[in-house]
């Protein structure tokens, strides 16, 4: 595990200054997540492979099984491509963490705030970025 400067590293109107405590405990929960991530979708890969190798999966099916499997396939699939989307937000959350930049909004550089981040540490917005955001 790496060390994560906390000098510096911006916090909201009000809220005092990150503890080495604080910044271990989220960055301690973002490498479990990454983790997670990456045997989730391990699993979901050899899952899906074994399926796709099985010769007689699907054989002598009738046409609403074959689509119940399509449809669990693309659920699948979707839940896949979820789950790369957090293990890629996780690890940048981590380089922001070792480049000193995490807790800088991406879109106006302000304090993203201490009390989000430990909410949700893959932010990369403060909350009145992601409000306009979102109203787009």
């Amino acid at each position: 595990m790496k060390a994560t400067k906390i000098a510096g590293l911006p916090v909201g109107p009000g809220e005092d200054p990150w503890t080495a405590d604080e910044i271990s405990e989220v960055r301690d929960q973002l490498e479990t997540d990454v983790a997670a991530a990456r045997e989730e979708i391990r699993e979901a890969e050899n899952a899906l492979a074994e399926r796709l190798t099985d010769p007689v999966e699907g054989a002598g099916d009738d046409p609403a099984d074959t689509g119940a499997k399509a449809f669990q396939r693309e659920h699948d699939l979707a839940l896949a491509y979820n789950t790369r989307d957090l293990l890629a937000k996780s690890e940048q959350a981590i380089e922001r963490m070792d480049a000193g930049t995490y807790g800088v909004c991406e879109s106006c550089g302000r304090a993203i705030g201490k009390a989000r981040l430990q909410a949700y540490p893959r932010a990369t917005l403060c909350v009145t970025c992601k409000q306009r955001e979102e109203r787009r």
